[in-house]
Order: structure tokens, then C-alpha cells, then sequence
């Protein structure tokens, strides 16, 4: 039985936001075109594609990953030399050609023999999630085809590729409702509206649970971090616990919920600060992730918290040099209040450690940005004392197209995060990326743990693959399979 417990008070925010979540384009997999619905064919610049063309002249195509030409009531479609990342680009590249006002309900891609689980994984996550679109607006929604069909001629292979396009649509899924709760803008998306809309969304997925704990109960409990953090907003924080699942492995993934981020008395520069709706991009994450892995009813127990704050310039926000006591009693010297991340961060995994007692602890954030100068912003940066739990992350992103690059944890520096007046300094000097993950290293006792920053590839300026400027979802994916892969 579902249950979502909200301890909480205080008044309702009028939403001004589209339905979250957004509703993507519906995929079947057939063995029989349809009459009088457009079809698509696929060309190719490997060996195993050919020029393609299926009776329509390609003389003038490419090939490449993405180029969506029509011809008539048909279509080609390039999908490249055939990797994984050249059909998310095509599948992508599709969704965004069946579009305006002539756009088709529906259209038949009629799929090449080289067709496996993995291909059609990549292109529908591509055909998902390459024509989402966030904006708040009073004009409607322009036209999008709403479905497609791919067409197998291998009768056999059918319920393969269904069950492979299946677990692509609920990947993508996850990655839009991530879109969707980091593109919200923060005057409807306070530490409440966020807590709240997953508890929702959660008490209809079967074997969920959602608890939304209140300021009172933080401070009686003793979350100085994410206290001090909300402390300079009108609109306090939230504790947002998702249960699922009760045998297994447990699982624990902590993401970083700062609803809107103005660096605090150690305030930002006013160019970029409208992106700080997105800092919440790592609870998004954990939230998606754990509505995906319940829909897909996986046999493993995984519990996703995700402390929720406005950092807030006020007479009430925290100072540089005040001591923060954490959750389970360890204080910190605040260095800058822009350092934010870590502070909710630290409490919530104190509270993961000695309650939950999780097999596993993973948390998620756009934490630094260090980690921009160091990878770009396509790489997320995984950082862990464990070769086996990074390269599990690093493996996950691979197989559901998102990148990460393992990051050291350099001893010289460890030294660095003491402090003289308080157990830990917020922020030592040093390497910015690093610093901050040895900090936390601090907060994860001896249970295995990885941190992932996702501070460059959480947020894109323009279009590329299946990515949107905006919110890109980035880390959902990689959460959902790496449940699966420890609960096999």
C-alpha cells in the first residue's frame, strides 16, 4: 500500500508550471506497417547501412547521425556509421522533424536488419526525449507526432525489442520529470512545491513511500545544515524521504534539493543566477530514479532522500565563520555560503548513515565548479574510495548514454578539510571539485559511497543528441541502472 505522510504547514503555492510530467511520444514495436501512415526510412554512412533508400533517391543525403529529410508522405532518416550515440542523435533528430503544424499523429520506422535490444534502446531513448519541451505559456503547445512504431521484419525478435524499448521509455521518463523539476522556475518551486509534487507523484506508484518532513522536525532532530542553509528564506526547507522496496541490497541515494540558489551573503554575480533554478538538479535526479526503479518494480531496496533549501541573501541567512552542527553532532566552519550543496549534503547522508544502514550511499549534485573547468559540461565527475562502485557508475552511464569520468580523492588534501575552531572547514583550499568530495567523504562513515557532481552536464545551452538547452536529466539514467544492476 502507498502512503505519503506530509509533516508540514504553511500556505499553498499557486502552480504556474506545465503538468509535470511531460508527456513524451508513446513507442510500439510491430512486425507490420500501417497503411496510410508516414514511414521512415534509414540510411547510413557504415558498411552495414549503405546509402539506403528503399526506392527514394539519396543522392543528395549524407547519411549522418540526424539529418531528417522528407520526401512526400515519407521520410529518411541518417543514423550515421550505427553506434549507440548515432541512434540516440537520429532518434532525437526524428521527433523534432514530426513536428509544427503539419505534424503527423503517427508515423512506421521501418528498422534495419542490424536491429538489436541495444540500438532500439538508444534510438527510442532518442525519440523520447528529443522533442521535450518546457515553457511556461498561455499559447498552445505547438503540434508533435505523438507516436511511433518500429517496424521489425524478424517476427521472432519482437518481444526482445518491446522489452528493450520499454526500459528505454521508462529511462527517458525519468530523465524528463528530472527536466521538468529542474526547469520549474523558483517562484512556484519552493523547498515545499518540491517535496510535495514527488510525494505525489509517488503515491501512485505501488510500493512507494513519501514522507516530507518540516522545519520543526529538522530542527528537533538536529539538521543544522540544511537549517543554516534555509535559514535566510521566507520559505523554510524540507526533508524529502522515498522509500522503496524491503529485501535486497539497500540502496541510499541522497540528492542535493537547493530549490534556488543566490549564493547566500557570499552572493553570486548576477549574470547566470537565473540558471540557479536548476540547482536541485540531483534531487531531481533521486526522485525520478526512485519513481522509475518502483514503476519497474525491481527487487531491491533503495531509499532516496533529498534535503530541500533556498539559499537566501536576508538578515536571517548564515555568515561566513559561523559553526554549523550537523546531523549525529559533527560541526563545520563555514567558509562561504555559496558552498551550500555540501551542507545539506552532509546532514542528510549522517542521517542515511545511522539510520538506514544502507549496503550502498550515492549522492548526487551540481556541487562545483571546478568540476566545469576539469571535465566540460558533458562528463559528470564520479568520485569514490571504492574501484569497484566507480567503475559500476561509469558502467550504468555507458549502457543509458551518460557520461562520467572517475575523479581522484588525493590524500595531500585530506588534511585540509580539519578545522581550528570545528570538526571540518566547509571549504578547503585546494582543488574546488575534489575538496568538496572529501569533505562529504567525511559524512559517509565506512559505508561504501560515491559522489557524483554533475555541476557541468546537469544544464546545456543549445541542442545536441537527445538533450534540450535547459535541464538536461542528466544522472537519472545512470541511478535507475545501477539499482538494476545490484538488484541482479
Amino acid at each position: 500500500m502507498n502512503a505519503c505522510q506530509c509533516i508540514q504547514g504553511g500556505p499553498t503555492v499557486a502552480s504556474t508550471v506545465p503538468s509535470v510530467p511531460t508527456k513524451l511520444v508513446d513507442v510500439e514495436v510491430a512486425t507490420t506497417s500501417r497503411r496510410n501512415v508516414p514511414s521512415v526510412v534509414l540510411t547510413g554512412t557504415g558498411p552495414a547501412l549503405g546509402p539506403g533508400g528503399d526506392g527514394i533517391d539519396v543522392s543528395d543525403l549524407t547519411g549522418k547521425a540526424g539529418e531528417a529529410v522528407r520526401h512526400d508522405d515519407r521520410w529518411t532518416l541518417g543514423v550515421g556509421t550505427g553506434t549507440l550515440s548515432d541512434y540516440r542523435t537520429a532518434g532525437a533528430a526524428l521527433a523534432r522533424a514530426l513536428s509544427g503544424e503539419d505534424a503527423p499523429k503517427t508515423a512506421d520506422v521501418l528498422l534495419t536488419p542490424d536491429f538489436d535490444a541495444e540500438k532500439v534502446r538508444a534510438f527510442v531513448l532518442g525519440a523520447a526525449l528529443g522533442g521535450y519541451r518546457f515553457k511556461v505559456t498561455g499559447e498552445e503547445a505547438p503540434r508533435r507526432v505523438g507516436s511511433l512504431r518500429l517496424i521489425t521484419a524478424d517476427t521472432g525478435f519482437e518481444e526482445v525489442l518491446t522489452s528493450a524499448a520499454l526500459k528505454a521509455h521508462a529511462l527517458a521518463t525519468a530523465t524528463a520529470l528530472t527536466r521538468d523539476l529542474a526547469n520549474a522556475p523558483s517562484n512556484v518551486k519552493d523547498p515545499r512545491w518540491l517535496a510535495t509534487t514527488a510525494a505525489k507523484l509517488a503515491d501512485r506508484v505501488d510500493g512507494l513511500t513519501a514522507t516530507v518532513r518540516d522545519e520543526k522536525w529538522l530542527r528537533q532532530q538536529g539538521f543544522g545544515g540544511v537549517l543554516a542553509v534555509g535559514g535566510g528564506s521566507s520559505r523554510p526547507p524540507r526533508l524529502l524521504e522515498l522509500t522503496y522496496g524491503s529485501t535486497g541490497p539497500h540502496l541510499v541515494f541522497v540528492g542535493k534539493g537547493i530549490t534556488f540558489d543566490t549564493g547566500g551573503i557570499s552572493v553570486k554575480p548576477a549574470d547566470g543566477m537565473h540558471l540557479m533554478r536548476t540547482d536541485m538538479a540531483g534531487g531531481g535526479a533521486v526522485i525520478s530514479a526512485l519513481l522509475a526503479v518502483a514503476r519497474r518494480q525491481l527487487p531491491i531496496r533503495v531509499t532516496g532522500l533529498v534535503p530541500c533549501a533556498e539559499n537566501h541573501v536576508s538578515g536571517s541567512a548564515y555568515r561566513p565563520g559561523d559553526v554549523v552542527r550537523h546531523y549525529g553532532g559533527a560541526t563545520t566552519e563555514v567558509t562561504n555560503t555559496d558552498a551550500e550543496g555540501r551542507m545539506v549534503l552532509a546532514d542528510a547522508m549522517a542521517y542515511a548513515v545511522r539510520n538506514l544502514k544502507p549496503d550502498l550511499l550515492v549522492d548526487v549534485a551540481t556541487l562545483t565548479g571546478a568540476m566545469k573547468v576539469s571535465l566540460g559540461l558533458r562528463t559528470g565527475g564520479v568520485f569514490s574510495s571504492s574501484d569497484g562502485l566507480a567503475a559500476d557508475v561509469i558502467a550504468a552511464g555507458a549502457g543509458v548514454g551518460e557520461r562520467w569520468w572517475r575523479m581522484p580523492l588525493l590524500e595531500e588534501h585530506v588534511s585540509a578539510v580539519d578545522s581550528e575552531i570545528a570538526d571540518y572547514r566547509q571549504c578547503p583550499p585546494g582543488p574546488g571539485g575534489i575538496t568538496a568530495a572529501l569533505f562529504l567523504q567525511k559524512f559517509a562513515g565506512d559505508v561504501p559511497w560515491a559522489h557524483l557532481d554533475i555541476a557541468g552536464p546537469a544544464r546545456s545551452e543549445k541542442v545536441y543528441d537527445e538533450v534540450v538547452a535547459g535541464a538536461t536529466g542528466f544522472g537519472a539514467r545512470t541511478l535507475v541502472e545501477l539499482a538494476e544492476k545490484y538488484s541482479r
